[in-house]
């Protein structure tokens, strides 16, 4: 497991940031402790509720807390919104 942590960690260093408006489900899943399910609620969330308009703004969907944000603040960019 830690690994596989090290190793998506690695892979967010070398690709840069995600951006959380514009990402893809499967781009989503580079962030810790994001997985399948996580990401695609993430998905789901922004382009049924509203595009995100700043990192805290993730802890709206649900299986994602303050923890998860506060983990992945140096790997998340809030990009202009393209899906709406």
């Amino acid at each position: 497991m830690k690994i596989l942590t090290f190793l998506m960690g690695l892979s967010i260093f070398l690709m840069g940031s995600v951006d959380i408006n514009n990402a893809t489900a499967k781009e989503l899943t580079q962030l810790y402790g994001v997985g399948e399910k996580k990401s695609q609620a993430i998905v789901k969330y922004r382009d049924t509720v509203k595009c995100f308009d700043s990192i805290g703004a993730l802890v709206g969907v649900k299986g994602i807390g303050p923890k998860t944000v506060e983990k992945n603040k140096d790997d998340i960019v809030v990009g202009k919104c393209k899906s709406k």
